[in-house]
């Protein structure tokens, strides 16, 4: 109260200073001043000061303050509430406790009493300075499971105390180690709801129990709503530890065995006096945390899934080894796939996927309980070691009259749990036992009754069975039937509909009405029904022979389905002239030949089995002819078929037949045939047997009052192909410009298509030179003829060139594409006329030239005798041997007329005449060019003398053959140059007497040589006798010159040969001219004819 006293003294002084304008420094100073003051006297007084007020139930405040330490201990205190009926309080402490006071102020005023003086101090208390403070807490229970390492705590909430309902969060804080870090600090809230309640709470601490101290402390803070004031957390409650149990023998490491979900984080510790030098988890190292003087531990994070044995933890200290084994495993999955289902009604069976592999084995395995509510009956699984990855199975054995129940399968290990539920009305999960003993026995060639066992009790229930039926010509066929469900285990049903005499294979399952699975099939009963009575007749056509004296009647063989048992025999019956005939054909015969004259009549056929005969069948064996003349048309399949059409004809009454056959085979053409109903406009044919490229004859029959005639004839193919064969073609005719070549037919088998064309190629080249495949009408040296007309067989190439060779290739084409060609290799002829025009202009020119030189040399003969042929042939004279000194000079081949000696050559003669001169042996004359004639030649006798130079003639005659060599006469004879080319020699006589008077030059000729004297003696006696002689060195002359003259006469015996020209010089020497000269008596041209004058010239 003084203190407000002085502040309201203060504050008018403050006002009267600011009135004078004083500044606010000095008015705080002054306060500052005065509150010091009174505080030093207060507390030398022993005033209260400092009031505080919490409550702990929002009943009570306990308030109190602060006094001065030196206050005297008899002082007393006297609290009272200003205006308030609550009593005042006397106590020597220095604080009370007042019951709860309203929200308005109130003022407590607090008297002191001591032996220096009384003094009352005065307080101003409403709730909003009043703080709420719980009490404090006792942990009610602490405790711990160490195979989890889990605290357990209670307390008591004390919530009695407080009136109304209250929000409190309490925070609990557990430590750990001796110098007590925190392990964790946890945060729970709850209610207060006027009444005490025991709260719980459970920690699992990372580190075992086992490894050190744990402390555990708890507080709370109450969030009032309607209290006003202050609210505060209570003081901790006093520290709960709790220790490790004793340490036993072999239990150094912990956790022990300790079985963890993959990923987890794991403290592992060991517990030993002795310092532990290394630690291992598994094959790692691992580092060391110290936890105190005894304990040390290793922190192991994101274990993964250890081994079926375990992952090992290892500890080492210097004298012995410590360890543990941890198992990381994963928490059984929600069972997959759950269903239960009973087989027989006895028992329900609910089988499941486990799911992921857990990798736990053993004790640690996942375990399944098959729990059923209704009953509250369970079953445990039993595990099988051998079908841990299959699915897995319970039996739950059924309760009678029960139909619905409520399955919960639980599934359990170490580190989880999880279920599966599912509701079951075993009236609609039937799966039934596989059937057996299936048995089949007869009714009827349709119908057979069929047995089979079922294992269950199904008298609740009804049956939905499947046969499945099979034959090997109409395939499988499935039929349900229902069946109701018996207390035993047989079962029988009827099956009809089947057909006759055929191989059956049944087989059955079965499920319950409301389907839910079938059962399995049961093994298979193969069955031959009973035979019946043939369905229908054969189908049968009829020909005529080529002769028309028989007609035979074919029929097709009964399907399985038609025959209904084994066809025995065919009965065929039919009117001739005697009456009715009957015939038996055993079957497999198909055909049948009877004899008939041209008089229509019925067929008839019959099939017959063991159960009977088959309804007739019947033909007429006459056709009614065609009006008019049918062409063949021509058609081309569409796939494996052939397709017709024909308009319709209502005279048409019993049906259409079409037949087709092989064209390339010989009559009869029968190869199928088939029938399709009166009324039908078009037929698709469709033969297993059609092969492409093959040729095939259709004939179209329409059917009027039981009698075929015949519509269409038509030729096709299925499709077309290219011919397989080359056509055969032959060159005809060849001339200088043209080719006629010629072709025959493909034969029809090698057609394989119709014939569109011929595709001719031609190109010009040397034989050898190309190649015939390579013939192709896009190149521009290759000509090409597309012959359309296919009944052409025959073809002119014209506007070729004369003696040149041309490459020919023919090809045939269908629809179906171009067939392999024929090549062949023809030489045109030579074009006579321009060889006759090539002969004829050269030979012109030279008959042209000719005359020209002809006329000219005879013009200038006058010059032309003096220049090469002068009367004297003085060769020095002549001036076609004048040749320039320089030239001549120093060579030995240019000498002109050199007398040099000249022994004469061997020389043969070669005579067949009887009478000849007789030669020396010295002398041999041999002819380079011809031989003698062949013996046994039918020649007449020639004599030849053959030489290829000729020397001079020397003729030596001997008188007789008894005369003396040195009186023996040797007789030159000298030969005018004319005289040597007469063909016909003269006389001897007239020889000897031109030889004596002749003068000139006179060749020689010495036959035969005896001597070099002799020579060197006719030699002076010629020089005698005329003016000019040739040099008698024969060994000089050349006797291969090739213009020796040849000299033969078959009529004298004397043979003159020489040579006119000198030994170097192949000019002709001109005898002189006299009128002594020799004249020639024979009328053939010689060469000097044509430089001698005419008289009338």
């Amino acid at each position: 109260m003084e203190v407000y006293f002085y502040l309201r003294l203060l504050s008018k002084t403050g006002e009267n200073k600011r009135m004078k304008n004083s500044s606010k420094f000095q008015w705080l100073s002054s306060v500052i001043f005065l509150y010091l003051v009174n505080q030093a006297h207060g507390q030398k007084r022993g005033v209260p000061h400092d009031l505080k007020c919490i409550t702990h139930n929002l009943k009570v405040w306990d308030c109190s303050w602060e006094a001065s330490s030196r206050i005297n201990h008899g002082t007393t205190y006297e609290i009272c509430i200003v205006n308030s009926s609550y009593p005042c309080i006397q106590t020597e402490k220095t604080h009370f406790e007042i019951p709860a006071l309203s929200l308005a102020e109130h003022e407590i005023k607090i008297s002191s009493m001591h032996v220096s003086g009384n003094s009352v101090t005065k307080f101003i208390l409403n709730e909003r300075s009043v703080s709420l403070v719980p009490a404090t807490l006792q942990i009610f229970n602490l405790t711990a499971d160490f195979s989890t390492s889990t605290l357990y705590i209670k307390w008591n909430d004390n919530g009695s105390v407080l009136p109304r309902h209250s929000n409190v969060t309490w925070e609990i804080v557990v430590l750990y180690k001796e110098d007590m870090e925190v392990a964790t600090i946890a945060t729970l809230n709850t209610t207060l709801i006027g009444k005490d309640s025991l709260h719980h709470w459970s920690w699992t601490s990372d580190i075992p129990l086992e490894c050190t101290l744990h402390y555990v402390k708890i507080r709370y803070y109450i969030d009032e709503l309607h209290f006003s004031g202050q609210k505060e957390w209570s003081e901790w409650s006093p520290l709960r530890n709790i220790s490790g149990p004793p340490i036993k023998e072999n239990y150094e490491v912990f956790p022990q065995d300790k079985v963890v979900p993959v990923g987890s984080n794991m403290t592992f510790c060991c517990v030993v006096e002795e310092p532990v030098l290394t630690a291992q988890f598994g094959s790692e190292r691992c580092s060391l945390i110290r936890l105190d003087n005894k304990s040390v531990a290793i922190e192991i994070n994101n274990i993964t899934v250890s081994p079926s044995s375990g992952t090992n933890v290892v500890f080492t200290t210097k004298s012995n080894m410590y360890g543990t084994v941890v198992f990381a495993g994963y928490p059984p999955d929600i069972p997959r796939k759950l269903n239960c289902e009973t087989r027989d009604l006895k028992e329900i069976t609910c089988s499941w996927n486990p799911g992921r592999p857990t990798g736990l084995v053993g004790p640690r395995d996942t375990n399944y309980i098959l729990y059923e509510r209704f009953s509250g009956r369970n079953v445990t699984y039993n595990r099988d070691e051998e079908h841990m990855n299959e699915n897995h199975q319970l039996i739950f054995q059924m309760i009678a009259g029960q139909e619905i129940y409520n399955f919960t399968l639980k599934a359990s290990n170490p580190v989880g749990r999880s279920e599966a539920v599912i509701l079951v009305d075993v009236t609609r999960k039937v799966y039934p036992h596989t059937p057996s003993k299936l048995i089949v026995s007869d009714i009827d060639p349709t119908a057979i009754i069929l047995h089979w066992h079922l294992s269950g009790n199904f008298a609740n229930i009804t049956l939905l069975c499947e046969i499945e039926i099979n034959t090997a010509y109409s395939g499988q066929e499935l039929r349900n039937i229902t069946v109701k469900g018996l207390e035993t285990s047989s079962y029988r049903v009827s099956v009809d509909r089947l057909m006759p005499y055929t191989m059956y294979t049944f087989r059955i399952r079965c499920s319950s009405e409301n389907f839910w699975k079938w059962s399995k099939w049961s093994n298979e009963k193969q069955y031959l029904t009973m035979e019946g009575v043939p369905s229908k007749g054969p189908d049968i056509w009829r020909e005529w022979s080529a002769d028309g004296k028989s007609v035979i009647i074919y029929w097709k063989p009964l399907s399985i389905n038609e025959a209904n048992g084994k066809i025995l025999s065919y009965d065929i019956s039919y009117w001739s002239e005697e009456g009715k005939q009957h015939l038996k054909i055993p079957d497999p015969q198909h055909r049948a030949k009877i004899q008939l004259d041209r008089n229509d009549c019925i067929i008839s056929v019959v099939a017959r089995n063991s159960a009977g005969s088959s309804p007739p069948s019947k033909i007429t064996s006459m056709e009614i002819p065609n009006g008019e003349n049918l062409k063949v048309e021509q058609i081309v399949g569409i796939g494996s078929g052939m397709l017709f059409h024909w308009n319709y004809d209502p005279n048409m009454t019993c049906d259409y037949v079409i037949k087709w056959c092989n064209s390339t085979r010989s009559e009869p053409c029968l190869i199928d045939w088939k029938k399709f109903p009166a009324n039908s406009t078009g037929a698709l044919i469709e033969y297993d047997n059609f092969r492409s490229g093959t040729r095939y004859n259709f004939f179209l029959y329409g059917c009027k009052n039981q009698k075929y005639q015949l519509l269409r004839s038509v030729v096709g193919y299925t499709e077309e192909l290219a011919p397989s064969v080359a056509p055969n073609f032959t060159v005809e005719d060849t001339s200088a410009d043209s080719i006629l070549v010629k072709w025959e037919d493909i034969p029809v088998e090698d057609l394989r298509g119709f014939l569109r064309g011929y595709l001719f190629y031609f190109e010009k080249g040397e034989k050898g030179t190309s190649k015939i495949q390579g013939l192709e009408s896009g190149r521009s040296d290759v000509k090409v003829k597309n012959i359309t007309d296919i009944t052409q067989k025959t073809l002119r190439i014209v506007d070729l060139q004369g003696k040149t060779g041309y490459h020919l290739l023919l090809q045939a084409y269908t629809d179906g594409g171009i067939g392999p060609g024929k090549a062949m290799y023809v030489v045109t002829k030579e074009n006579s006329e321009g060889l006759i025009i090539a002969i004829l202009i050269p030979v012109a020119v030279a008959v042209f030239v000719g005359v020209v030189t002809s006329i000219l040399c005879y013009r200038k003969r006058e010059w032309i005798k003096e220049t090469f042929y002068p009367d004297i042939p003085n060769p020095e004279n002549s001036k076609a041997l004048q040749f320039h000194k320089s030239i001549c000079e120093g060579s030995s081949t240019l000498k002109t007329l050199e007398m040099n000696p000249c022994t004469p050559n061997n020389v043969e003669v070669v005579e067949t005449r009887s009478a000849a001169p007789k030669i020396e042996e010295d002398t041999e004359i041999k002819s380079p060019v011809a031989d003698g004639p062949e013996e046994g030649s039918d020649a007449e006798p020639e004599n030849h003398v053959v030489v290829s130079y000729c020397p001079p003639i020397i003729e030596e005659e001997i008188a007789s053959a008894g005369g003396e060599e040195a009186g023996g006469s040797s007789q030159v004879i000298y030969i005018d140059i004319q005289s040597m080319y007469q063909p016909q020699a003269k006389p001897e006589e007239e020889l000897e007497k031109d030889s004596v008077g002749g003068a000139g030059y006179k060749p020689q000729m010495h036959l035969p040589v005896t001597s070099t004297v002799e020579n060197m003696i006719a030699a002076d006696g010629l020089e005698k006798a005329a003016g000019y002689r040739p040099q008698t060195h024969v060994t000089a002359w050349n006797l291969d010159s090739p213009d020796s003259p040849r000299s033969i006469d078959s009529n004298s015996e004397t043979v003159s040969f020489g040579s006119p020209c000198s030994v170097n010089s192949r000019q002709f020497l001109i005898p002189p001219k006299d009128d002594e000269s020799p004249k020639s008596s024979n009328g053939g041209w010689s060469f000097t004819h044509f430089f001698q004058n005419k008289p009338n010239d």
